[in-house]
């Protein structure tokens, strides 16, 4: 069978399923550069997936540069939520109140860059991760490939590759399989394969024979090499 009879959809056209426009792939909808999102990565929403950079990340000015990753074939359900750096608050004096921000002699002595200093750095998805309904993620938290959030969590700290995290504040429930399972999974890493292969191996991609598509990968791997 030739790679030709294979069809997949277009990562670069927002709407997959035409008849059904509350599933939007992100990427071609995005524009500000300080967000990046993977290839097939969609966002379901019944009001406006086209809204998601606006309403989905909140709290990301473009003063403080902080930028979120989202990688490849990642599911995000309605009212996922990225809080972003400039929800900070300084801690170090008495009051927390954002005075600098209110304008007037209130922004006297603001230092933009003490401010910055608070930041917790980017915020990072990896691949085919599962987000469930309203779920949240705070400020500079990486979340590992294949990592499944339920709904209403609320994930403040790093998440290990294929780790299940439920709950608020998010906690780790279970990994979903044996720490050697992951690593061969992450040597794998089919979300990078071409979209060729995945399409022609999805079955094994959505099975669980390991080997199988370990075999699949060094098969056409092999070829691409001859």
């Amino acid at each position: 069978m030739q790679d030709q009879l294979f069809t997949y959809p277009n990562p670069d056209a927002p709407y997959p399923i035409p008849a059904f426009k509350r599933t939007a792939f992100l990427k071609p909808l995005i524009t500000n550069p300080l967000i990046e999102v993977g290839d097939y990565t969609y966002y379901d929403d019944p009001e406006a997936p086209e809204a998601f950079e606006h309403k989905n990340v909140l709290y990301h000015y473009d003063f403080l540069g902080d930028r979120l990753f989202i990688g490849k074939f990642c599911a995000l359900a309605t009212g996922v939520t990225f809080i972003m750096n400039g929800a900070n608050h300084d801690m170090s004096g008495i009051s927390t109140y954002p005075f600098a921000i209110m304008g007037g002699s209130w922004g006297e002595g603001f230092d933009i860059d003490a401010f910055r200093q608070l930041s917790r750095g980017d915020t990072c998805i990896g691949n085919d991760i599962w987000m469930g309904r309203n779920a949240r993620v705070m400020p500079g938290v990486t979340i590992g490939s294949g990592a499944i959030i339920g709904a209403e969590a609320v994930v403040a700290s790093d998440v290990p590759d294929y780790a299940i995290v439920v709950g608020n504040p998010g906690r780790v429930i279970r990994r979903r399989f044996a720490d050697d399972v992951v690593d061969r999974l992450l040597a794998l890493a089919w979300w990078d394969w071409p979209i060729e292969q995945i399409t022609r191996h999805r079955q094994l991609i959505q099975g669980a024979d390991v080997a199988a598509l370990e075999a699949a990968c060094q098969s056409f791997s092999s070829s691409e090499g001859a």
